[in-house]
Parts: C-alpha cells; sequence; structure tokens
C-alpha cells in the first residue's frame, strides 16, 4: 500500500490538493475499491478528477483503509469549506459570512441556504437550471456552509420566513418532511431564531428581496440582497441602515419565536406521512 505524504507548502487549492491524495494513495483499480469499502466505485473516480468530494463517511472509510487517520477527513473539511466552489459572485460574501458575528436573515419565497437539507438544496438548485456534477457539487457547497453553525462558538443567526416559504413544498412529500423537521429541530438552538411573517402580515419594505445582514468582527454590519435573478453586496453604511429599517419593521409584524414553532408544526402536521412508516 503506498506511503502518504505530508502535507506541505506545496499544496494547491484545497480541492485539487484532496483529489490529488485520493489518486496518490489508492493501489487498487477504482473497481476493487469499490468492492472492498462498499461503494460505488465510480464514486471513487469522481472524488479523484475533482467534480466531487464526497461525504464525510465514505471519507472516513478512506483514512481507515489506506491508514491515514485523519488526514483525509482534515484536507476534505478544507476542500467543503473553500469559497471557489461557489459562484465568483458569491465568493466576497462568503468571506464575510465565515467572520461574522451574528447574522440576520429574511426569506421571501425560500428557505436559507444554511438551514437547508439536501433535498431540499438539490431540488432549489436544480430549479435554476443546475445539474449533473455542477449539481452535486453546488449541493455539496451548500451543505459545507450548515457548518457555520455547528461549531462550538456559532455565530447568532435569525431568519424571518415569509409564509410563502413554508407554503411551497418540494414535490417529494417525504424529503419536504424532512426539511421541516430539521427547521423545527435546528430552531429550537439556543443561538438560532426563527420567526414566521404570515400573510396577514400585509405589504411591508421586504416583500420582493431576499437579505442577509452580516455583523462583522470589528463592529460593521453589510447585507447582501438577492432575488431571483441576481444578488448584491451592500457595504455602504446609508443604503445599510435603510434595509435594516425595513427588517426590523418585518421583525415587528413577525409571529413570536414560540407561535413560529407553533406554525411550523402546523405545516408539518399536513405533510403526508410515508405509508411504509
Amino acid at each position: 500500500m503506498p506511503t502518504r505524504r505530508a502535507v506541505s507548502g506545496r499544496s494547491r487549492e484545497p480541492r485539487a490538493r484532496f483529489a490529488e491524495e485520493l489518486r496518490h494513495l489508492r493501489g487498487d483499480s477504482l473497481r476493487q475499491l469499490g468492492e472492498r469499502l462498499g461503494w460505488d466505485w465510480s464514486l471513487f473516480g469522481k472524488m479523484e478528477k475533482g467534480e466531487t468530494v464526497g461525504g464525510p463517511e465514505v471519507v472516513q472509510a478512506l483514512d481507515q483503509y489506506y491508514g491515514t487517520p485523519g488526514l483525509l477527513l482534515a484536507l476534505w473539511e478544507l476542500a467543503i469549506s473553500d469559497q471557489t466552489q461557489f459562484k465568483e459572485r458569491y465568493r466576497r460574501y462568503m468571506a464575510l459570512e465565515a467572520e461574522a458575528t451574528s447574522l440576520w436573515h429574511f426569506a421571501v419565497s425560500v428557505l436559507p441556504g444554511l438551514l437547508q437539507t439536501p433535498g431540499y438544496a438539490r431540488e432549489v438548485l436544480a430549479a435554476g437550471g443546475l445539474k449533473g456534477d455542477a449539481l452535486d457539487q453546488q449541493v455539496e457547497a451548500r451543505m459545507g456552509r450548515r457548518e457555520l453553525l455547528a461549531g462550538e462558538d456559532p455565530p447568532q443567526f435569525r431568519t424571518i420566513l415569509s409564509e410563502a416559504v413554508l407554503r411551497t413544498p418540494l414535490r417529494d412529500p417525504q424529503q419536504w418532511r424532512q426539511q421541516l423537521e430539521y427547521l423545527r429541530e435546528v430552531g429550537e438552538r439556543d443561538d438560532v431564531t426563527v420567526q414566521v411573517a404570515p400573510f396577514g402580515a400585509g405589504l411591508h419594505g421586504l416583500t420582493n428581496a431576499d437579505v442577509m445582514f452580516l455583523r462583522l468582527p470589528e463592529g460593521r454590519t453589510v447585507a447582501y440582497a438577492e432575488n431571483g435573478y441576481r444578488g448584491e453586496l451592500v457595504e455602504e453604511t446609508a443604503p445599510v441602515e435603510r434595509l435594516q429599517r425595513a427588517y426590523d419593521s418585518v421583525r415587528d409584524l413577525a409571529l413570536s419565536p414560540s407561535d413560529s414553532r407553533k406554525f411550523i408544526l402546523r405545516i408539518l402536521e399536513e405533510v403526508p406521512c410515508d405509508p411504509s412508516t
């Protein structure tokens, strides 16, 4: 079995470095590797080409098989957090999001990426025209973003969801149920607040755009406003303050966190159960 090389200064960008190490370590054919580990061998081929980074379970299995405890998992963690996997226009925003001390969000029609399940992310991204390997890559990237709220000292996160978000289900009822259950679960964390702005709240200043506010370590706040076709990072003080005033107005109209949890539970109860369970 090939010996492991040390991670050194010659490493390239994280996804390429991860794929390079996988190619170096493999001594068997892809088909043999798949048979021995119990995964489809084509997955390993895609990982070695950099088309996908796989999931933590398969990476841990490879670490164990190659006798490289923790090395591949560490490289995988770097790869999924690599901002070059995001589209160019989002990279500046992603860099700021990673260092934010708190985040406030408003959603018009789609759940924020930080709270999406894989099934939800896949259907949303596919509706936007992604498919094949590009779709797989962006789903993985979005799931990697969730780690922002899962660390030891995560930023405070508040999202206000228009009722339309919860009234627009996925095509697969079971995937939709999983998403709602995840939303209910994450909404119970101390550092996450979920509120619902019901239809009855009427018109307000954020009826046509999703907005995310990032409070940065130096104390300033920036905003990212997005509609279905484009997004814009807003860093100038005056426009950010105008958006914040609109956000505060929506928060005044929204249900309390407790009533919002009850609202989500009612939506969940309306989703058909899997007849096989």
